[in-house]
């Protein structure tokens, strides 16, 4: 059995573990059960989480089982952790949804088929909790002032306070890490070192309830070289899902990322063997840019799989290379009557969405950042219409790295 806690260290991701010769110890005699929590706050998982993601398919690779954990309780309550308010209160109904959104893009990591992984919901448990069962069984175990030493909490206080159903949250969550333990054996939990401080105290309270080992790992939180947060870009948020995020802008985001990057990334968000990892990550030059095309392909295809990564390098050489075909550029569809009418080209970015407002839209012309078919606009004040079309459709640009095909219809 390979040591996973060997790869993933090597591969970088970890930041902290508790007991790691302990744990080390155990991974390498047999096949243990971890969990990985995330919050159904949006029908889709971002790019953000995919460390995780990938961090649980290495486990099982190496024959252990992960647990996909969904918070469809927890996310009734609102995780406190980086925040500095409270996060919006979601229905069951809408967390639901959330959750249907997001198991097809869990199944593009793990294999769940005869039990490999699991897929779970800890609304299941923590619905029919008792209050007053609950907080003797377990909120007398903890202490309110080591609670309120983790850094999550002391921010939301010294930021003006929080409610009892946010400070709450540590309780449920280190309830889900016994329940998982007592009902499937996962001695370890995992996640990003935001997550630090909740996961021990989870692994503190399966000591003290059943004597039994837990262990915590946790990654680094993830930031470019250029101190952009992971799964950010100028658009917005990198989501998973295609509708939101199209394989070519997930592509291209992979692709744009700086020089120093390259070999960091591509060991954290592929499978590639860790030598041609260091080999194509100390290209020299220009050469490195082959290295990102090999960074954007293997992400876009373990996300999208092989047809939309091969579609997106494309449509990316298209555009950038004068090779392949533009046909695969993600699309926006604009009424036709508005075109024929002549619209403002301030409109048609904002209806594309590359733009969020006109003033943004006026801003960029100023600085030469926005192009229609390659040509930079000039003048705020000028329209577009049907005579623009190019076999079919309206290139729209900002700046070199997110286009649009702008479709008429109607």
């Amino acid at each position: 059995m390979d040591n996973v806690l060997e790869i993933l260290r090597e591969r970088g991701f970890i930041q902290d573990v508790s007991d790691e010769p302990q744990l080390a110890d155990i991974v390498a005699q047999q096949p243990i059960t971890l969990y990985w929590g995330y919050d159904a706050t949006a029908d889709s998982l971002h790019a953000g989480s995919v460390m995780n993601l990938m961090m649980l398919a290495w486990f099982q690779r190496c024959g252990h089982r992960p647990i996909a954990l969904a918070g469809g309780g927890t996310t009734l309550i609102g995780d406190p952790s980086g925040r500095i308010s409270s996060r919006p209160m979601l229905s069951e109904a809408e967390i639901e949804a959330n959750l249907r959104g997001i198991r097809p893009q869990l199944e593009r990591f793990l294999d769940f088929s005869d039990g490999r992984a699991l897929a779970l919901n800890n609304l299941e448990w923590l619905k029919p909790l008792h209050f007053i069962d609950f907080m003797r069984d377990i909120g007398s175990r903890f202490s309110l002032n080591r609670v309120l030493d983790l850094e999550a909490y002391r921010t939301r206080l010294e930021a003006g306070g929080m409610t009892f159903l946010e400070l709450s949250y540590v309780l449920i969550q280190s309830y889900d890490f016994l329940h998982l333990n007592e009902a499937y054996d996962a001695i370890l939990q995992v996640g990003g070192s935001d997550q630090w401080g909740n996961s021990i105290m989870g692994a503190d309270l399966i000591r003290r309830v059943t004597g039994g080992d837990a262990f915590v790992l946790v990654t680094p939180l993830i930031e470019t070289s250029t101190g952009a947060k992971m799964g950010k870009s100028a658009a917005g948020t990198i989501w998973l899902n295609a509708e939101k995020t199209p394989p070519f802008e997930y592509y291209q985001w992979f692709r744009n990322i700086a020089d120093a990057d390259v070999a960091r990334f591509l060991a954290l968000f592929t499978f590639l063997p860790m030598d041609e990892v260091r080999q194509l990550g100390s290209l020299p030059g220009a050469e490195i840019n082959r290295a990102k095309e090999i960074l954007a392909f293997e992400a876009a295809r373990i996300m999208h799989g092989e047809a939309a990564a091969r579609q997106a390098q494309e449509a990316a050489h298209a555009l950038f290379a004068g090779a392949g075909s533009a046909e695969t550029v993600p699309t926006a569809e604009i009424d036709r009557e508005r075109l024929e009418a002549g619209m403002s080209v301030t409109d048609l970015f904002k209806q594309a969405g590359l733009v969020s407002s006109g003033n943004e839209a006026r801003a960029l012309i100023n600085q030469g950042g926005l192009s229609v078919n390659g040509r930079p606009v000039s003048d705020i004040h000028c329209r577009v219409s049907l005579s623009d079309l190019d076999n079919g459709a309206i290139m729209l640009s900002r700046g070199r790295k997110q286009h649009i095909r702008a479709v008429p219809q109607g």
